[in-house]
């Protein structure tokens, strides 16, 4: 009887969805690569219904490979956006096989544009503006073309630390949705301070750039892990929260959530519905199942898996 009440206990004080973070996780969406899916037996015990899943392209990975697990990810149920990283793409002759593949054998209909983390192209391209460019997306019909965001910057593209070739690109990319039949969003890298993040989605606006910005929150993980991929990342001002983080003994071994940068960001939406973020889109840093299982416990019933 006494394990019972112990167990009765646990729930009650279990905190209950906080509703206006549970409207802003809704629909979100999360990135995998073929070696992380393999992981997991079963997605549908892990996100609900219609769950836009990315698939991360590294340097290396075979397109058979990324092939294989968009064609497993379609057939369990949930839409995948295969990364397209430019400068891996040897050619447009190479560009126009991998989207064939993607359709004839898993039914893809969106993209991840990107320069891609390599620093000497393989062949002819070397920005997602190129692969815009070539017209095969919106030969193939594909519905949904996604480009990377910068909140706090990219190294790679302004190595002085402006944001001069960044904002240029942004601004291309503006004009190109207004011409092409796919709906475009920005999918940004992820960062650990609501500030900046609300700072430059406030810029954009100012700048006249309206695509919907989806943004990269980095999921459940150790301490260590995260400053490790944040400083790979060239993730910048909101690296500090981390490093705070670190200083507090008491904090130190635990692991971070993003509750609080999520919070933040949904409380900004909810006094500011026309703020121009609309989803939220993770980089599960600690793992598929820890990621999925943090939304399940504050995303509320927009968040239970197929299989629940």
């Amino acid at each position: 009887m006494a394990l019972l009440n112990f167990k009765k206990r646990d729930a009650a004080e279990k905190a209950p969805v906080n509703p206006t973070v549970e409207a802003f996780l809704q629909g979100y969406s999360i990135e995998v690569m073929p070696r992380t899916a393999e992981k997991v037996e079963d997605f549908r015990a892990l996100l609900p219904e219609g769950t836009r899943v990315y698939i991360a392209h590294i340097e290396g990975t075979p397109i058979e490979d990324m092939v294989k697990t968009a064609k497993r990810i379609a057939a369990e149920g949930y839409p995948v956006m295969p990364h397209f990283p430019a400068r891996i793409i040897k050619d447009a002759a190479t560009l126009e096989n991998w989207i064939s593949m993607y359709q004839g054998e898993a039914g893809v209909e969106q993209a991840l544009l990107l320069a891609g983390g390599v620093e000497k192209p393989h062949g002819d391209f070397h920005s997602s503006m190129q692969l815009l460019e070539s017209g095969l997306f919106d030969k193939a019909g594909f519905k949904r073309l996604h480009v990377a965001g910068h909140p706090e910057g990219n190294k790679d593209i302004d190595p002085d630390g402006s944001t001069k070739n960044v904002d240029d690109a942004l601004r291309w990319k503006q004009k190109f949705s207004e011409t092409t039949d796919a709906e475009m969003a920005l999918a940004t890298q992820f960062a650990f301070d609501s500030k900046p993040i609300i700072a430059w989605a406030d810029s954009l606006k100012e700048a006249g750039i309206d695509i919907p910005v989806h943004i990269g929150i980095a999921g459940p993980a150790k301490l260590q892990t995260l400053i490790k991929f944040a400083i790979a990342c060239g993730v910048g001002p909101s690296l500090k929260v981390l490093q705070k983080r670190a200083m507090d003994v008491s904090k130190l071994l635990l692991p971070y959530e993003p509750n609080e940068v999520i919070t933040e960001l949904a409380n900004h939406k909810a006094a500011n519905p026309d703020f121009n973020i609309t989803k939220v889109h993770f980089f599960p840093l600690g793992g598929i199942k820890t990621n999925a299982n943090w939304a399940i416990n504050n995303g509320g019933a927009s968040a239970k898996p197929v299989n629940a």
